[in-house]
């Protein structure tokens, strides 16, 4: 806007000027000097005037030039500035977030929370938070944190998050500033899922990056996969100029362009390339992993279907069997087939009517069978969880929790609630808390602030006036009765509408006991200091492990209150809804 106003000016100033040097040009005409008449030193002192007032007229409109080519220099600056540092996906009004939410906030300082949060298992509302914040295009922090810095923050994040279709979003969105590292993760993965073509593709969207050898030798494969083989080889040359030399690459260029039919049959498990091209060019493929295999190839076992078939494993082999339950546990075999092979264990009659004195004696896997028998062939629903638990538990201490999660579920769900003993409820709660979560719809009740249709407000289907109306409406409504408890998640929904512009009647406002969110001090000092990011990292590290509908009330509030004094309503409204409207 300022430099819109300049150049009006300067406008101005120059039509102005132009048509005093023309009016200056047509009195240059020739005038005899014998008819100037008596009054010839008023007139001088009247031109005197004028050329003085032009001169001060041009000086200024040459300062107002300067002015404005600074100030159109400092803004072109600023573009190239943002369009060098800005890496991400999201635009920042997309959360209500800023451009330079970043920039207040010391780099070393930023250094040492995530150093904190990395060593976190984040919960997935932890993680959602995180992806708005890093993922939003802003300014790096103005001290001790390096625009490399900065760009490889987001990327270490988006490798250890491991979302494939965020990864992709932000390769096309930062195409002159990816790096090696994240492009090679994001085609390994997607070739060890049997997604060759994903890994393909993303070569003809990101054309202005310089690619190392590994990803040509990729690029030139995809292109024979497209049958596109002149280009391949043309591509293989200018590869084969550059001094690079690879003979288990070379065999297999040579083999699928035709140019061989024998090859060596050697398998390299270097990178999952390699791997591949083994497989590729072997129609006899075989293959046995090892505990050092790496994960990207036991995926890429899993998922084109070469794993040794569960029925077929020797189960006396008990470190056979162990590495089952952990590449259960990494996800490349399904929680149902190792519970198939759990069932082909024999145990006597007098191991399994003394089940929770038996499986203590035996190795780790042998015992998790017994126990999962032991749920099977159990009559009433207090023993079946009391040995899901101690089955589940064996999973956690054995370090491979994951190898029984999706069953668990279904097994906990076939029991009869009301059947549960007391102290198993918590057990039975806790892993069916997001299957309930999924199932359950937002019920609107009236009667209570917090499950009231108010709720709608913040879906964005209520407009604020509408909001205004009703809240004072209700606020009325309970002060005739005198009986209502304002709960905490009661205040957390007035105190969000009174921070979007809500008015409370005065008369509605005496019972009303607001503002009682307990800030933490470190918080509520870079508020005040306008340290959006680094709040926001906070907030990460706090919600942490858990799920939001877990954190105890007064933390939500506190995290709902932080939102409201940093204008962030948009994540705001997210949480609210995911938490307020459940019955507590």
């Amino acid at each position: 806007m300022r430099i819109l106003k300049l150049l009006s000016k300067f406008f101005f100033f120059k039509i102005f000027y132009t048509f005093l040097l023309c009016q200056n040009v047509s009195s240059n005409e020739p005038v005899d000097i014998w008819t100037i008449n008596n009054n010839s030193n008023e007139q001088n002192e009247e031109i005197k005037d004028k050329v003085n007032k032009d001169e001060e007229n041009f000086i200024e409109f040459q300062s107002l030039e300067k002015n404005i080519l600074n100030s159109v220099k400092l803004e072109d600056n600023l573009k190239n500035k943002e369009k060098t540092y800005l890496v991400g996906i999201f635009d920042p009004a997309d959360n209500d977030l800023s451009l330079n939410m970043w920039e207040p906030t010391d780099g070393k300082k930023i250094s040492k929370i995530i150093k904190k949060i990395n060593n976190l298992n984040l919960s997935d509302d932890a993680k959602d938070l995180y992806n708005k914040l890093l993922l939003t295009n802003a300014l790096p922090p103005k001290n001790n944190f390096s625009e490399d810095e900065f760009i490889n923050l987001k990327i270490s994040w988006l490798i250890k998050n491991n979302d494939i279709d965020l990864i992709y979003e932000f390769l096309i969105s930062n195409n002159k500033k990816v790096n090696h590292e994240l492009l090679q993760y994001y085609v390994d993965q997607n070739l060890s899922k049997n997604n060759l073509n994903k890994s393909c593709e993303i070569f003809s969207k990101i054309k202005s990056i310089k690619l190392n050898n590994y990803l040509l030798k990729f690029k030139i494969y995809c292109l024979i996969y497209k049958d596109q083989k002149e280009i391949a080889q043309m591509q293989y040359d200018l590869l084969k100029e550059s001094g690079f030399k690879n003979k288990f690459f070379e065999q297999r260029f040579n083999y699928l362009m035709g140019y061989e039919e024998k090859i060596n049959v050697d398998i390299s498990e270097k990178n999952i390339l390699n791997f591949h091209l083994s497989h590729k060019t072997n129609p006899d493929f075989t293959f046995i992993p090892s505990e050092s295999t790496n994960q990207l190839i036991w995926h890429y076992l899993q998922n084109n279907n070469l794993l040794q078939k569960l029925d077929e494993i020797d189960i006396e082999d008990d470190q056979k069997v162990i590495s089952i339950e952990k590449e259960t546990h990494n996800g490349n075999y399904l929680e149902k087939d190792l519970l198939g092979l759990y069932t082909r264990y024999k145990f006597s009659i007098n191991q399994l009517i003394s089940i929770e004195d038996t499986y203590k004696l035996l190795p780790e896997n042998k015992s998790r069978a017994l126990l999962y028998q032991g749920y099977l062939i159990s009559k009433d629903v207090p023993s079946k969880i009391k040995l899901l638990k101690i089955l589940k538990e064996s999973f956690k201490k054995s370090e491979i929790n994951n190898a029984l999660n999706v069953e668990l579920v279904d097994m906990l769900e076939s029991l009869k609630e009301d059947e549960i003993p007391n102290e198993y409820l918590e057990f039975y709660y806790y892993y069916l808390a997001e299957k309930i979560n999924e199932n359950k719809k937002i019920k609107l009740n009236n009667k209570i602030i917090h499950q009231s249709k108010l709720i709608n407000y913040f879906q964005d289907n209520m407009d604020i006036s509408k909001a205004e109306k009703e809240i004072n409406k209700m606020l009325k409504k309970i002060k005739k009765k005198q009986k209502y408890y304002f709960s905490t998640k009661d205040i957390i929904i007035i105190e969000s509408l009174i921070s979007d512009g809500v008015k409370i009647d005065e008369k509605n406002q005496e019972y009303l006991e607001l503002d009682k969110a307990n800030i933490p001090t470190d918080i509520q000092v870079m508020i005040n200091d306008g340290e959006v990011a680094m709040i926001l990292l906070r907030l990460v590290e706090i919600i942490g492990e858990d799920n939001l509908k877990d954190l105890g009330t007064e933390s939500l509030y506190f995290i709902l209150t932080t939102l409201n004094k940093l204008g962030i309503d948009k994540i705001r409204n997210e949480m609210i809804i995911k938490t307020i409207p459940l019955k507590a």
